[in-house]
């Protein structure tokens, strides 16, 4: 037998057992993902990110990075973050000015 019809084989045995776990409930792997503050925040302001970004005075760019979780805002921003997740309604507030 070529090795190829061996790896199509094992795929095909591999993907039955797949989808009869499914079947039966059997999880694998469960994820939780935590929202930053970031995106809290910019989410309880309706707005959008470019829109956020803008409002706040930060890049796009840097209001990803904190919405991913791949860098943590410091001093005034994480201030102004914790404003917004209490108080959105101050944002949309200044927005309006």
């Amino acid at each position: 037998m070529k090795k190829v019809d061996k790896e199509m084989e094992q795929f095909q045995a591999d993907l039955l057992q797949s989808v009869r776990e499914m079947k039966a409930g059997i999880v694998g792997r469960i994820t939780h993902v935590e929202p930053t503050v970031a995106s809290v925040a910019r989410i309880k302001s309706g707005l959008s990110q470019s829109a956020f970004a803008n409002l706040i005075g930060v890049s796009v760019r840097t209001l990803q990075q904190w919405e991913q979780g791949r860098r943590e805002p410091t001093g005034a921003a994480r201030t102004l973050l914790r404003v917004a997740v209490q108080h959105p309604e101050a944002l949309r507030d200044i927005q309006a000015i």
